[in-house]
């Protein structure tokens, strides 16, 4: 490494604001990327302006309003925290080596390539973009390569970017969410199932080849075999649907009511496509689901947090730039 390194630690993006026009512009900007819904702008645009963005913000408000912090949306908060702990920890271990390392987002504030412009103009010219995804889809870590393409195309002196498309399989993220689970088991005791709950994308994107399921697959068979699990402990879902499409099968929300009705007392949940605690876990997983599973005939449902700014987070991430710049 050089003083002249920098790493991007790249999340989707949240809205400035828990209310609804924040959260228009949020989703218009969001949903109108064709790698997160794969639909022709002919018949997607009537669809989104028409149907979607007149009526979902307001419920999508009340949902954020619901997990919002006096510092502002819990994912914005816990990746700078995040940010701010690596940095301290590379500079800790590399002295004057160690690479800046800043936050930016897919959608809203703090773009990548603004991030890019103003680390080029204090001198920075060799960039790890590291997107906080662990399993790579289209849908996510493509549209960062999109905008690496973007960034390329409008600068004539091209930087030396570089991007870690996925850590899905890698030991020391399995170890990390394998700790947590056993950190959460000592403290609260273990449940009768494991579920590992996914973010969900459309059937039809991995029939057209998207990796992601695979990896999710193989990330939670990892996690279970190091926790010496039984298949009848554990199960792999897909939350978060949109539409009416086939999604990725089973749905968190389906597997959960099932469970209750056929007398599955008591549940853990984990969501290790997420690195940071947002709006699909803190309210989707950790409420709404919750109450479905209890309100089906559980008896008991807990949530196990995301790595977030962990120190087993730190140590995975600062394992990944030290290899990059290596």
């Amino acid at each position: 490494m050089k003083s002249s390194d920098a790493v991007i630690l790249i999340n989707l993006g949240t809205p400035e604001r828990a209310d609804a026009k924040s959260v228009r512009k949020f989703l218009r900007e969001f949903l109108w990327d064709p790698r997160v819904v794969e639909i022709p702008r002919l018949l997607w645009w009537p669809i989104l302006n028409g149907i979607i963005l007149p009526f979902r913000p307001k419920r999508v408000a009340h949902a954020y309003q619901s997990i919002w912090t006096d510092q502002g949306s819990p994912l914005k908060v816990i990746t700078e925290r995040l940010a701010d702990k690596l940095q301290a920890t590379l500079s800790r271990d590399q002295g004057a080596a160690a690479p800046k390392i800043v936050c930016a987002y897919s959608y809203g504030k703090q773009s990548i390539a603004k991030q890019v412009q103003s680390l080029s103009s204090q001198g920075y010219d060799r960039f790890l973009l590291l997107p906080l995804y662990p399993q790579y889809s289209a849908t996510t870590t493509g549209s960062v390569y999109d905008q690496w393409a973007e960034i390329i195309r409008s600068h004539r002196d091209i930087p030396d970017i570089r991007i870690h498309k996925s850590y899905s399989a890698r030991p020391d993220f399995i170890a990390g969410l394998v700790q947590s689970i056993q950190a959460h088991w000592q403290a609260q005791g273990r449940s009768e199932k494991l579920l590992f709950s996914f973010h969900g994308i459309p059937q039809r994107n991995v029939d057209l080849g998207d990796p992601y399921e695979a990896q999710c697959l193989q990330t939670a068979r990892d996690v279970a075999d190091s926790l010496g699990l039984e298949s009848a402990q554990w199960q792999v879902s897909f939350q978060s649907r949109l539409g009416k499409a086939e999604w990725l099968k089973p749905y968190t929300d389906k597997l959960l009511a099932q469970w209750g009705a056929e007398s599955v007392e008591s549940v853990d949940v984990i969501c290790p496509a997420f690195s940071i605690d947002c709006l699909e876990t803190l309210e989707e997983i950790q409420v709404e689901n919750r109450d479905l599973f209890l309100a089906s005939g559980g008896k008991a449902y807990h949530y196990i947090p995301c790595l977030n700014d962990s120190d087993a987070q730190v140590f995975l991430l600062s394992n990944i730039v030290l290899e990059s710049f290596a």
